[in-house]
């Protein structure tokens, strides 16, 4: 037979957790993001271009090769450096060479970063270059962006769609 102690015991154990669940779901007060900022995130994966050019076999070299390593180019498979520049409002706040992934090198470049700003109205310029030339940019994308506080906004490669988007 159970003693009625125990029951009360049993249930001033139970509000006790519960009180302290109830707490430390909602105390002390938590913010990821600090007041009045706004995140910017950058993520990019992508390839440079070949190091070298591919050169075209002739039919000589092609005879001189056994018949199941025969094509009609032979391509290094390493791949450029991949050059990025993030800028707020003209000051630049990344600014890296990638190198291509890879025993070969001739994997993607990849970059995921993240940048804590004032809220508020911002220029953001992106640049990359991926091709062998020494000065400029391949892409470039610039904007005014109106950024809320705890927003996230993000900043994409993807060549296929023209370069830089932002969201």
């Amino acid at each position: 037979m159970s003693n009625p102690l125990s029951y009360i015991g049993q249930g001033f154990v139970y509000a006790a957790v519960a009180a302290f669940t109830a707490y430390f779901a909602s105390s002390p007060d938590y913010r990821q993001v600090p007041e009045g900022m706004a995140q910017i995130k950058m993520a990019l994966n992508h390839g440079g271009a070949r190091a070298e050019e591919c050169h075209r076999l002739t039919a000589e070299e092609l005879s001189k090769l056994p018949s199941t390593e025969r094509r009609p180019s032979d391509c290094s498979r390493e791949r450029l450096p991949v050059v990025v520049r993030l800028a707020l409002d003209g000051n630049t706040i990344y600014d890296a060479t990638l190198e291509p992934t890879g025993l070969s090198r001739d994997g993607q470049a990849r970059a995921y970063e993240k940048f804590w700003v004032a809220a508020g109205r911002h220029e953001i310029t992106a640049e990359l270059r991926d091709s062998k030339r020494q000065q400029g940019y391949d892409y470039q994308k610039t904007a005014q962006v109106d950024l809320k506080p705890w927003q996230n906004f993000s900043i994409e490669f993807q060549a296929e769609q023209g370069g830089f988007l932002f969201r």
